[in-house]
């Protein structure tokens, strides 16, 4: 297919065309779409995507445009079209404008293979990259950063074990070509011709069926997966192998008798489906659980633009991907032409202004404050205290630790050295000093003594924390932080397709939150007059 140009030389007279300059709001994302979506969103921009023969495709800048309208409404593909077809806003704001020019109607699955070549192609989040760029440009954003995740409930439902082995043995069965399936089948020992995804008709409430019925799908996975050993396996069989492999090592433990039964534990990066096996058990808070993935973002606190996305899996730790998130300060060409307007000279009262990253405790973790540290970036990312001890014994803020001697003091004046490991994390160990301790009772209740672990980034957090107890920095960062919250929660609004994730696996979600946020920043840019003049993107303020 070979790239489809739009035409832009439209019709004298359009009614169309007529009514909306007169009624659309240029401050709206159809104003700032009709007016600079040709710059946002070229034809060229999407050339490496499409190959030099066949028939012409359906202009890319038109598809670009129906694509964020979509993400940020909510809509179906098909809904999408529909749209695009009747709302004359939509028409207008793609620059196809009345209903006898080209491309009047296309079909839904145009919307489908465009996500694919993107997804497939080296710069698949260019639509969120160019928006950026123009806000970027236009001074909308500075060098703060606030950072926070939410949760994004998976499309799919979750699995109990029986419904994974089972699913895992269909999947198998389905990709194997006809002799390998001849060779699985006939290693199948269950009864079970495994041609349907409902579960087998058993006594439930019957331990020694349940039992019966874990043992005969396991011993028949395993039989699977003799079959195929020393074999080389190429894709789609390798990658069903490699999850039939997971499944039945996650769940399943084999007793002396030899029987199988589900394993009275739950493995620390289980797989919950079969048809998306990259959703993950989550936690956002220790009572709260989801399943599906996490939806990072960083935000420019005082402009609302949202500078980085990035989608995992629901288990990930906040602070791992906190790097990503804030690449552009890292990379002084990725920041912008020109100086925010709305924000303050650094405190060396020069005119440029120092980075700094706010975050929640998710975010103080010792390796990331030092990454901060090390890329001359300030920290607003809040590490919390040393977790109090149960039975109000002491805590370890209670004892003096001396990094530059490697000694620690407890509360009745004693000091131990510390001892070091290689990782540079140690342990400082009060132990026969705690005998005829007056104050033991408050502090320990170990036979052997008190021990004090020290963390390998122990002096960073150290530091750190004695900058929290600072009134301007508390202040400070409780105007900024919340900041990203009722961004993240707009994200979320029902409007935008609320928190159920539309597509499977992760690279397919992060594809798809990176096109919301896109939609977003467009929106923002509209309300704060984002537009292109001689010189470039620019808003009233600047």
């Amino acid at each position: 297919m070979t790239l489809g140009l739009a035409v832009r030389q439209g019709v004298l007279v359009d009614q169309v065309r007529s009514f909306c300059d007169r009624v659309v709001p240029e401050d709206s994302l159809y104003g700032l779409l009709r007016r600079d979506g040709d710059r946002l969103f070229p034809d060229g921009m999407f050339a490496d995507l499409f190959s030099d023969r066949g028939r012409r495709s359906v202009p890319p800048s038109v598809v670009a445009v129906v694509m964020v309208l979509q993400r940020l409404e909510g809509l179906s593909d098909r809904e999408a079209v529909d749209r695009y077809a009747f709302d004359v806003r939509w028409r207008w704001a793609a620059g196809v404008d009345g209903w006898d020019e080209s491309w009047d109607r296309f079909a839904h699955t145009v919307l489908v293979d465009m996500r694919e070549r993107l997804r497939r192609s080296e710069d698949r989040d260019r639509i969120f990259r160019v928006v950026l760029e123009a806000a970027k440009k236009a001074g909308l954003v500075g060098r703060r950063r606030v950072l926070d995740s939410t949760c994004l409930y998976d499309a799919v439902a979750t699995m109990d074990t029986i419904t994974l082995i089972r699913s895992a043995i269909r999947g198998l069965l389905a990709v194997a070509d006809a002799g390998l399936e001849v060779e699985l089948r006939a290693v199948l020992s269950s009864g079970d011709d495994y041609a349907s995804n409902a579960k087998p008709q058993i006594a439930w409430d019957d331990i020694a069926a349940r039992d019966e019925l874990v043992d005969s799908r396991a011993k028949d996975g395993f039989a699977c997966l003799d079959v195929l050993d020393g074999r080389r396996l190429d894709d789609p069989v390798g990658e069903a192998a490699r999850l039939l492999a997971v499944v039945l090592a996650q769940d399943l433990d084999e007793g002396e008798d030899g029987v199988f039964r589900i394993a009275r534990r739950v493995a620390k990066d289980r797989t919950i489906s079969t048809v998306d096996s990259q959703t993950r058990h989550g936690h956002k808070t220790q009572a709260r659980g989801f399943d599906g993935y996490k939806a990072h973002a960083a935000v420019d606190p005082d402009s609302e633009i949202i500078t980085a996305t990035k989608v995992t899996p629901g288990n990930v730790g906040d602070a791992t991907v906190a790097q990503d998130l804030i690449a552009d300060l890292i990379d002084d060409d990725a920041v912008g032409e020109q100086p925010a307007a709305s924000h303050d000279a650094d405190s060396d009262g020069t005119d440029g202004e120092r980075a700094k990253v706010y975050g929640d405790a998710a975010y103080g973790t010792g390796p990331f404050q030092e990454f901060l540290d090390d890329n001359d970036i300030d920290s607003g990312c809040k590490t919390q205290p040393p977790s109090p001890r149960p039975g109000g014994l002491f805590s370890k803020d209670r004892f003096v630790i001396d990094l530059d001697d490697d000694t620690v003091t407890c509360p009745t004046g004693v000091t131990v050295t510390i001892g070091r490991k290689p990782d540079g994390s140690g342990i400082a160990s009060f132990a026969g000093n705690c005998t005829d301790c007056p104050l033991q009772d408050q502090c320990t209740t170990s036979k052997t003594g008190r021990t004090i672990n020290l963390n390998a980034h122990e002096e960073t957090l150290a530091r750190v924390r004695a900058d929290q107890a600072d009134p301007d920095w508390q202040d400070d960062y409780r105007a900024t932080r919340p900041k990203v919250e009722r961004k993240l929660a707009h994200l979320m609004r029902r409007r935008h397709g609320g928190r159920r994730a539309r597509v499977r696996g992760t690279d397919r979600v992060d594809a798809d939150f990176n096109l919301l946020a896109a939609a977003v920043n467009l929106a923002r840019g509209a309300v704060v007059g984002l537009h292109w003049t001689t010189t470039g993107w620019a808003t009233p303020t600047n």
